[in-house]
């Protein structure tokens, strides 16, 4: 089922940011920058905005993608269109499933687990990674670990026109970055230790030739190879206006591993009830 492997992720994979009424920044270095971004984050309501994705599969080819997305943070709630698939998914609804319309066979909306195979396959993220705290979470995790020595990782690099606005420049070197051994723990997965360390799942599965996927059974006491950090560079672009991310690129030892440009964003833009369900005037579910 081809049609079915769009990412969502970061969606990056991305961040939410409360809108700034006063629009324009002067942010004077580069840890100002980043404190005030990851502390907007928690104001954050809902985002609409049209996403370019770049992903590495585990075949060394790239994957890319498009989609509009709407989202609500609180209650939780997601609507993606991606060339004529629709997907909506609703905290508390649907036993936890995202309703799916399909743009070929089989004909008929699904309903599917977006932790499951036919949504996660050769995806770097899922839709529990939308809403932008994912990788606010990873970004704050490694200024946390580098400490005093913030400077050494993270640099202000001026301002660029990216995607059509103005932005801040923001590179992040983890230079120690590489592969170590894990022992594997009672009850762990692939996508439980990446969480603990705060590092990619999708690496951890490309890094472990011997896994099929996500969904392999890892025992107790087995030693799996994990990166040190979540990557080993990030070139992250700031809207000066709104401060959130324009454009995310991530890379690896290996080179490009992801990457993800935002196009129209709104922040917190007035969503009407009926746009996250299945009955709303737009959609074809």
């Amino acid at each position: 089922m081809n049609w079915i492997r769009f990412s969502v992720i970061f969606c990056l994979l991305t961040f939410g940011f409360a809108f700034k009424q006063d629009g324009n920044h002067d942010e004077t270095d580069c840890k100002t920058l980043i404190t005030k971004s990851l502390k907007a984050i928690k104001d954050v309501k809902g985002l609409k905005y049209h996403l370019k994705i770049t992903e590495r599969s585990r075949k060394g080819s790239y994957n890319y993608y498009q989609s509009s997305v709407k989202f609500q943070k609180k209650p939780r709630k997601i609507y993606l269109y991606i060339k004529g698939i629709e997907v909506l998914w609703v905290e508390g609804t649907n036993k936890g499933k995202a309703l799916v319309k399909p743009n070929s066979f089989p004909y008929f909306n699904l309903n599917l687990d977006p932790m499951g195979d036919l949504m996660r396959q050769d995806q770097h993220h899922t839709l529990n990674e939308m809403g932008y705290d994912y990788l606010a979470n990873i970004i704050e995790y490694s200024a946390n670990k580098m400490g005093d020595k913030f400077d050494d990782a993270f640099s202000l690099e001026g301002e660029e026109k990216i995607n059509n606005r103005m932005c801040y420049k923001v590179i992040i070197n983890n230079k120690n970055f590489g592969f170590t051994d894990y022992t594997v723990g009672e009850n762990e997965n692939i996508t439980s230790i990446a969480r603990k360390l705060f590092v990619s799942e999708y690496m951890i599965l490309e890094k472990n030739r011997k896994f099929k996927d996500y969904f392999d059974i890892l025992k107790k006491g087995e030693v799996i190879k994990v990166p040190t950090w979540y990557c080993k560079q990030v070139t992250l672009y700031l809207d000066k206006f709104y401060l959130v991310p324009i454009s995310v690129k991530i890379l690896d030892d290996v080179g490009l591993f992801e990457e993800y440009n935002y196009f129209f964003l709104q922040v917190n833009p007035k969503f009407e009830d009926a746009e996250f369900t299945s009955t709303y005037k737009d959609y074809k579910f």
